[in-house]
């Protein structure tokens, strides 16, 4: 028998969240004009009025990874599932399926001519299984760090792809087929680039795609709040010195997309990307992350 309670702050109706909730910010980035935050979990703000708000609740629904969102309301269930991986843009998906392994992180699929990327991992959920087969299956899988490989041995094993890890979190998949050793940047191809951001772990690693897109882990996120990229001293394991001066490094870098595997996404014009990236330097400098 289930034991999570419906959260009395939710808006009466249909959609509610439940205790379950670990109040990862999943359903509040997917959904952002249904949920919201209260008392520590998320809830339903107000119920869905439209049918793209019903998209949007369902997707939340799906990638909770608590299954902490309930509907009482099933009937587009089924094309909310066929819509993940969800696109971002040329070829860059988010999986949603987030897993309580990696509480809640985000991961993202890369189609590529040349074989197709996972960037940390989902739950092992059969109908996104089945998509990603439908889309050229996966050859690699970079992992940012050891928080968040959450199935990935598992998509590993499915897809016979071959995973990229550095050697201070190898400890999180001990199997990893490539290992990336000591601090420099690794330009695995013409449209990859690692480069390594000990900070939030000591081997956390950073992927820049196509110099448009970086997929930063737990490094760099946004904060839509404040309007301004944002890192996380609260959840910093290894060294927010070392994490300060890694964004430094990480500051000369051109891209248009922060992907991250906690916090919010967002794209913004290259110029506008430096300027906020540079600010978030000098904070850290300063002290006010």
């Amino acid at each position: 028998m289930n034991s999570h309670r419906r959260l009395d702050t939710n808006a009466p109706g249909p959609l509610y969240v439940t205790s379950a909730c670990i109040d990862c910010d999943t359903c509040r980035q997917l959904a952002p004009t249904v949920f919201t935050e209260a008392k520590g979990f998320s809830t339903v703000a107000r119920q869905p009025e439209t049918g793209v708000e019903w998209k949007q609740a369902l997707h939340a629904l799906l990638a909770c990874p608590t299954a902490a969102i309930v509907s009482e309301e099933k009937g587009d269930i089924a094309k909310a599932m066929a819509d993940f991986p969800l696109l971002l843009e040329d070829g860059v998906y988010y999986c949603g399926y987030t897993s309580p392994k990696s509480f809640g992180g985000s991961s993202y699929f890369i189609v590529r001519s040349n074989g197709n990327w996972l960037v940390d991992a989902p739950r092992f959920v059969p109908s996104l299984v089945r998509r990603f087969e439908e889309m050229g299956g996966i050859d690699t899988i970079f992992l940012t760090h050891r928080d968040d490989v959450a199935d990935a041995k598992l998509y590993a094993e499915r897809f016979g792809a071959k995973r990229i890890i550095h050697a201070f979190e190898r400890a999180a998949q001990p199997d990893a087929e490539h290992v990336i050793e000591g601090f420099e940047d690794v330009r695995w191809d013409n449209e990859m680039k690692i480069v390594v951001v000990p900070g939030h772990t000591r081997g956390s690693m950073v992927l820049l795609y196509r110099e448009r897109f970086l997929f930063t882990g737990d490094h760099l996120a946004w904060d839509r709040h404040r309007g301004t990229l944002e890192a996380f001293d609260d959840y910093c394991w290894y060294s927010w010195e070392e994490q300060g001066l890694s964004m430094e490094q990480l500051a000369a870098e051109t891209f248009e997309w922060v992907l991250p595997g906690h916090g919010e996404r967002v794209k913004l014009p290259p110029a506008d990307m430096k300027k906020a990236i540079q600010r978030l330097v000098e904070e850290m400098r300063d002290g006010s992350p």
